[in-house]
């Protein structure tokens, strides 16, 4: 009896074990058979915020002005990613710290807090900026100071540092994706491009426009640019109507897309009338958008929260358990969330948190099989290999994924004739 009781408890044991596993995020299992800590000396010879016990990281993003409607996912996410990390042991032995700076949507904030976290506070590694406008306030700080930064949001693509892993998609994953489905399925073959006034949306424009024009055989009817916070838009709604386009493309980004959708709407401009996609709405913005003021509308992205995989299923679950069962996940929050486990691979395959020596581990080797998306890998250019998705809006502001690409697209920032 009591063979058969020990026998029993331990199987019990074991299955409670391999339960709990199952249930870690990411990279799972070694935590359970963690090795012993490397000595500080070994893992940093930089000079970096690492004692025997701890590792040193910031954040930067907006969490105030008109991009905190986009970014507060992000970091809702990169924290959330940091608190599961941590509950598994840390990195190399050693909990995550996070020191917190806000950009607050203005670019030479961002410029100096970068300075700030690299110099004064010798952090490991950054996950922050959204704009593109931010990324490239802060890119000559981490490249001078040699800093290693996580950027979570799709980009138009033409740069690659060594100092910066792009987590979201660029221009051919995003921007050809969706121009090449609205050709072909939608039949659309004239197009009107809008954007917010910065290097982000004129690029991404510049970029849809060579592959309209130059690719598709197609014509550009229409461009507009609006300051950032613009929230004026009845003269374009004029433009609009006029220049009467199969599809207008989109890149409005912040707190405008609120007045934008909402004059669309009351100018009877709607997606049962009317191809709309765009590149910069995602559950994030919906929030303020509002569903019934994007219904019918399609947005490219690669990760929407409806996706039905099991790895989306426990992240969903583990995000509202955090952040409330009425919080919302972007496709921005999800590349955020991607970050810090992409960097403990990295940190772990190189047995360091020095940059130069995390930077050469991550060359070759470093995916996430249980990403909220699906399969990702990092490639060479420091950029993910990962899907595209295209979804429609629905009323009650959740997406329906209408196309996916049938395999990862390989990253490539600098695409042969649209330089």
């Amino acid at each position: 009896m009591t063979q058969n009781r020990d026998h029993d408890l331990k199987s019990q044991r074991r299955r409670h074990l391999l339960q709990g596993a199952a249930a870690l995020p990411l990279v799972g299992l070694p935590a359970l058979a963690r090795a012993q800590t490397p000595p500080t000396s070994k893992v940093n010879t930089t000079k970096l915020a690492i004692t025997d016990t701890e590792v040193t990281v910031g954040q930067l993003h907006s969490a105030t002005g008109t991009m905190a409607i986009s970014e507060t996912g992000a970091i809702q996410a990169e924290q959330l990613a940091i608190d599961q990390i941590n509950a598994m042991g840390g990195i190399l032995g050693r909990k995550i710290k996070v020191i917190k700076e806000d950009g607050a949507s203005d670019w030479p904030t961002f410029a100096e807090k970068a300075k700030k976290l690299l110099v004064n506070d010798h952090v490991a590694a950054v996950f922050g900026c959204w704009t593109s406008a931010s990324r490239k306030a802060v890119l000559p700080v981490f490249e001078k100071e040699n800093g290693l930064l996580y950027y979570p949001t799709f980009y138009e693509g033409l740069e690659q540092s060594k100092n910066v892993f792009y987590t979201g998609q660029e221009a051919t994953q995003q921007i050809l994706y969706s121009l090449d489905w609205a050709k072909k399925e939608k039949k659309a073959s004239t197009f009107f491009l809008i954007g917010s006034d910065y290097i982000w949306p004129r690029t991404s424009m510049k970029i849809a426009r060579k592959h309209i024009e130059n690719f598709q055989k197609g014509k550009v009817v229409g461009e507009e640019y609006y300051p950032l916070g613009s929230t004026n838009f009845g003269s374009l709604m004029n433009k609009i109507k006029v220049a009467k386009p199969d599809c207008i493309f989109t890149a409005v980004v912040g707190g405008s897309n609120v007045a934008f959708y909402k004059a669309l709407k009351a100018a009877g401009i709607t997606g049962d009338k009317q191809l709309l996609l765009t590149l910069a709405v995602t559950e994030d913005e919906m929030t303020g958008v509002g569903g019934e003021n994007f219904a019918g509308f399609y947005s490219s992205m690669k990760y929407f929260q409806t996706l039905d995989n099991e790895n989306n299923k426990k992240f969903v679950a583990a995000f509202k358990a955090k952040y409330g069962k009425d919080s919302v996940i972007g496709d921005v929050t999800q590349a955020g969330y991607l970050g810090p486990w992409l960097w403990k691979a990295a940190v772990e395959k190189a047995q360091s948190f020095d940059v130069d020596k995390v930077v050469a581990a991550s060359a070759v080797g470093i995916e996430l099989k249980t990403a909220p998306e699906g399969y990702v890998k990092l490639d060479a250019n420091h950029h993910l290999w990962s899907k595209s998705r295209i979804a429609m809006g629905m009323p009650d502001g959740t997406f329906k994924v209408v196309s996916e690409s049938p395999e990862l697209i390989k990253p490539d920032p600098f695409p042969k004739g649209y330089q």
